[in-house]
């Protein structure tokens, strides 16, 4: 990254994303995601990343998300170790990188990807940075539906198990969680 880039690195512009990430992959985690944190691994990751800023060499919008991602992985393993067997564990840290990655393509792919070119896959990217900061506006329990059935790739049965509801009851959250979603995004494309 340039350094007219680094010096521009907003570190609240992830935020959102990189919650929206942990949320998911330590959903798949267990029990021990009761234990963790998830705003306080994001800002533990977020601190990494502004002190080692000076260090990344990546050049483009996509080389530093997935360096985020990367820290990311490490610091949930970090913390997963913390809470349990206190030893390194490689299998853990590789489902942790296989579900924030799985999660983020995901996050992706609900951005239309109609264009190709370098410039509109940049602008495709900051539309999923927009997208994780409207899941994040949504009702928790809207979210927590919208974020298990079009990240975890949950059923509605799934999901009303996992959020002990009824499937009409799920059926009518994520209803409303896309419509906010969508009424978000407009006013968020109309405004900047």
């Amino acid at each position: 990254m340039t350094t007219e880039a680094t010096n521009r690195f907003r570190p609240e512009r992830y935020r959102s994303y990189l919650i929206v990430l942990a949320r998911s992959s330590l959903r798949a985690s267990g029990p021990v995601q009761r234990k963790i944190d998830v705003s306080d691994i994001v800002q533990d990751v977020l601190l990494q990343a502004h002190e080692s800023l000076p260090h990344f060499r990546g050049t483009s919008e996509g080389e530093l998300t997935a360096w985020l991602r990367a820290i990311l992985v490490n610091k949930l393993a970090d913390a997963a170790r913390h809470f349990g067997r206190k030893k390194r564990d490689a299998a853990l840290e590789q489902s942790f990188r296989e579900t924030v990655n799985e999660s983020s393509s995901r996050l992706y792919k609900l951005v239309p990807a109609d264009q190709t070119s370098p410039s509109q896959k940049v602008l495709r990217q900051e539309r999923a940075l927009v997208l994780a900061e409207s899941l994040a506006e949504l009702p928790e329990d809207q979210r927590t539906a919208v974020e298990l059935r079009h990240l975890a790739d949950y059923t509605v049965a799934e999901i009303a198990a996992h959020m002990k509801r009824t499937e009409a009851g799920v059926a009518g959250l994520l209803r409303r969680g896309l419509k906010g979603l969508r009424a978000y995004l407009e006013e968020k494309t109309t405004r900047g």
